[in-house]
């Protein structure tokens, strides 16, 4: 049975001007030199910013209950982290970006604080994942601007990662009661887009 949680993304229907791809790379550049000169700090927000999330669950389930924050999840959780993963997406610059959740279990204040420490293996697989996403990113960008195409062996990479980050965020977010695999898992997604948007 397939995890709860997808995230997918689809190719633009029209082939960017060179003046967009150049753009892209450009964005892909200044953002690789600034996370690598701002490293430290940057892991750390972004380790913290994760490990919110469960924190965020805890309260909305302590003033909800379980039943009414499962209940209103795709207005609430669902939706921000949607948009939470719109913006690690931008960076990959995928298409139609849509996440799902089917929801389950019955989340308590406990658990969803106890995810802090068992998503840790997660937290610390992803963020070295992440060195390589921003590598990836910045030949891809390259490559797609001398050839027009985005990589199909960067789109699998990307892919895999945004997905496997949707299903820890949806986890950490007491959304689904199953823990999410280590695996990229890019079976049955659309592809990301052949160049930039």
């Amino acid at each position: 049975m397939a995890y709860p949680v997808s995230f997918s993304v689809t190719r633009p229907t029209a082939r960017p001007s060179k003046f967009r791809l150049a753009a892209g790379l450009w964005i892909a550049l200044m953002v690789s030199l600034w996370y690598f000169e701002q490293y430290d700090s940057v892991a750390g927000v972004l380790t913290g910013a994760f490990f919110v999330v469960a924190i965020v669950a805890a309260v909305l389930i302590r003033q909800k209950g379980a039943e009414q924050y499962l209940a209103e999840a795709e207005q609430g959780p669902i939706k921000w982290l949607g948009h939470a993963m719109d913006l690690l997406s931008g960076l990959s610059f995928a298409n139609n970006r849509v996440l799902k959740v089917r929801t389950s279990g019955a989340p308590t204040v406990g658990s969803a604080l106890l995810r802090v420490i068992l998503v840790f293996p997660h937290a610390i697989v992803l963020g070295l994942l992440g060195i390589f996403f921003v590598f990836i990113q910045t030949i891809a960008s390259i490559a797609t601007l001398i050839s027009g195409t985005y990589p199909e062996w960067a789109a699998k990479f990307v892919r895999g990662h945004l997905r496997w980050t949707a299903r820890v965020l949806a986890y950490m977010a007491s959304l689904v009661e199953e823990y999410p695999p280590f695996s990229f898992d890019t079976r049955d997604e659309a592809a990301l887009p052949e160049a930039p948007v």
